[in-house]
């Protein structure tokens, strides 16, 4: 189980529901430390905490410890949903530029 993944899709869920590790950790009465390092992947994550945190995330226990995409997916929707139409021309194209450069290096 990759446990730096897992606290990476936490980390996406609880900033789309615009909450600090301190608020998510208190929402689930765990230290911001104890927050911190899941969302680090440092340390294991157990059952109970991992309930807790889809519960307050409002999202199943699977897509915390399966799904990568879908909620990058949805942050990138969130912020696209608050651009004018020149705002997201500038983001196609600095998108279009950086894949470019990426296919060219990586």
């Amino acid at each position: 189980m990759d446990y730096a993944e897992i606290g990476h899709r936490i980390r996406l869920y609880r900033k789309l529901k615009n909450l600090s590790q301190e608020q998510l950790a208190e929402k689930i009465n765990i230290s911001p430390t104890h927050m911190s390092h899941i969302e680090t992947g440092s340390t294991k994550l157990s059952l109970p905490v991992l309930v807790d945190l889809a519960q307050a995330l409002d999202v199943q226990t699977d897509k915390l410890l399966f799904e990568s995409k879908p909620a990058i997916s949805e942050e990138i929707s969130e912020i696209l949903s608050t651009c004018n139409a020149n705002q997201l021309d500038v983001i196609l194209s600095v998108l279009k530029a950086t894949k470019s450069s990426l296919n060219k290096y990586l």
